[in-house]
């Protein structure tokens, strides 16, 4: 690790080890708000193609594809992506093509990602892919590995899954099957495999929506906090870690992990199933105490039945039911589980719908759904946060902007309670909610185009206000989460200037008349 140390030190990085961490990635200098920290190519991604949906293999477009007509499994855009990603899929593809088509169609993307890591190796060892300190398989078999991790610490293994335990092998064997490289180690698929499971990311685009998968063994060095110091993002497949607060000198650098707009019982799960350590960061160091129980409580739990209250409730000792911790009232447990059980039922209809591609009738039910939750669940509940959110998302597909815009703005105040102020989602809803306000405009120039010149103007000016303040504090979070150089921001930036100057526009106007 001495070749990587060295390059990271002209970043203002260093490595260092703790007992109860491993690997950690620490501040050599400052590093504050917006400012990038750490940058990397991916040694091996690919996209989530399925059967109904194919990305671009090499910028993960979903635009003007062919498929690679030897193997039938790789897409690409063009010439320039095939080109770029030919020295390993020359490889890939001469593999991928001796599969008969049943067969093919077990090569998921994870066992993809698999066979180009150790066809990647390949290359690198003779020297047709070049090898720098940032790029080598040697930082690969650094990945702390679930099943050497629970060796090491003398465990029964009882942490992993012992279905998961059988996957890894048979996903192995696949690869074995398609590499069919001499001297190759199954028990090393298996293990590289797990590592995938903890180690790889999923690469999204700019608006935090899923592309595809890549493996960044320098960063994947970054430890978790459930109030990190940093945000990972993507700019096409260059992962790009950025400072979202100041971090002096010597401090560790950390990312989340997880959702953080959880309960810390419900991320500590998350991060023991998935990562298998207990996290021991300032948030979660506060589970058990009074202010934790009242945040789960608030997140995740339910409302006092007095509509006009705003406590929160915690679970009677005698378990029958749940009290108010600002006025008292009692509410029953059975009157609970049967709105959760109407609310689950509806759930159910409502997924099988949307998955149809009955988006009306879904609307219907989610409507239903949300209707039941506000009596049940409290205000700030992420549960129905997350049922808003589905709505919005359908309301949006069948161009409803009125009502999309209302459920957005409901969203809102939930985001700013739940995520930190420079998180990318919240600065993604403010974004949607100006991208609504702006449409709403246009949907007025239509309602009201009757009305009187100088109301008229006023009604514009009204809402051009709305999405400029929206846009505002979109820009104000993801210069910081995203810089100002791709192209998501560059659009942003524009309709935050086109709608100063329209609501300029407009003011003049109103004041000439």
């Amino acid at each position: 690790m001495e070749e990587l140390q060295a390059s990271l030190q002209p970043r203002g990085l260093t490595l260092s080890t703790f007992p109860d961490k491993g690997r950690s990635l620490l501040a050599a200098r400052g590093f504050y708000p917006g400012e990038v920290i750490i940058s990397q190519e991916p040694y091996v991604c690919v996209p989530n193609n399925s059967l109904t949906e194919s990305r671009c293999d090499g910028c993960f477009s979903k635009s003007n594809l062919k498929k690679c007509s030897a193997c039938h499994v790789v897409w690409y855009c063009g010439s320039s992506c095939q080109k770029l990603e030919w020295k390993l899929h020359r490889l890939e593809c001469q593999l991928l093509a001796k599969l008969d088509k049943e067969r093919r169609k077990s090569v998921t993307p994870t066992i993809r990602m698999m066979v180009k890591l150790y066809l990647r190796r390949k290359l690198q060892n003779g020297n047709v892919i070049p090898v720098t300190a940032m790029d080598n398989y040697n930082l690969v078999e650094a990945l702390v590995s679930p099943i050497l991790f629970s060796l090491k610490l003398e465990k029964d293994m009882s942490d992993i899954d012992e279905k998961q335990l059988l996957l890894y092998a048979q996903m192995a064997n696949l690869v074995n099957l398609i590499l069919q490289l001499p001297n190759i180690d199954i028990k090393e698929i298996a293990e590289n495999f797990s590592k995938f499971a903890c180690n790889a990311h999923t690469i999204c685009d700019s608006e935090l929506r899923p592309l595809g998968t890549g493996l960044y063994p320098v960063i994947s060095i970054i430890n978790h906090s459930c109030l990190p110091n940093a945000i990972l993002v993507f700019e096409g497949r260059l992962a790009v870690v950025r400072a979202v607060q100041h971090i002096p000198k010597d401090s560790e650098v950390s990312i989340s992990y997880v959702e953080t707009a959880a309960s810390t019982i419900t991320r500590q799960k998350t991060l023991k199933e998935q990562y298998l350590f207990t996290c021991t960061c300032v948030r979660c160091n506060k589970l058990g105490q009074y202010d934790d129980l009242q945040e789960s409580a608030i997140l995740e739990g339910y409302r006092c039945r007095d509509y006009g209250c705003s406590g929160f409730l915690l679970r009677e000792s005698d378990e029958k039911g749940f009290v108010c911790q600002q006025c008292g009232l009692i509410r029953n447990k059975e009157e609970i589980r049967k709105i959760a059980s109407d609310i689950k039922a509806l759930s159910d209809k409502a997924l099988k719908c949307s998955s149809s591609g009955n988006l009306q009738e879904a609307i219907v039910l989610y409507k239903n759904i949300e209707k039941l939750q506000k009596e049940v669940y409290h205000p700030f509940s992420i549960i129905l946060m997350r049922t808003r959110e589905k709505l919005l998302e359908i309301l949006m597909q069948l161009e409803e902007w009125k009502e999309a815009l209302t459920i957005c703005r409901l969203t809102i105040p939930v985001y700013e309670r739940v995520y930190p102020g420079f998180h990318p989602l919240l600065g993604l809803q403010y974004y949607s909610c100006g991208k609504l306000e702006w449409l709403e405009k246009y949907i007025a120039l239509v309602i009201d185009f009757i009305l009187w010149f100088t109301s008229f103007v006023h009604l514009l000016l009204r809402e051009t206000d709305d999405a400029i303040k929206s846009f505002t504090k979109a820009v104000d979070i993801l210069r910081i989460t995203h810089g100002t150089s791709t192209p998501f921001m560059k659009e942003l930036l524009m309709k935050l200037e086109e709608a100063r100057a329209e609501a300029l526009f407009k003011l003049s106007s109103r004041e000439d008349s």
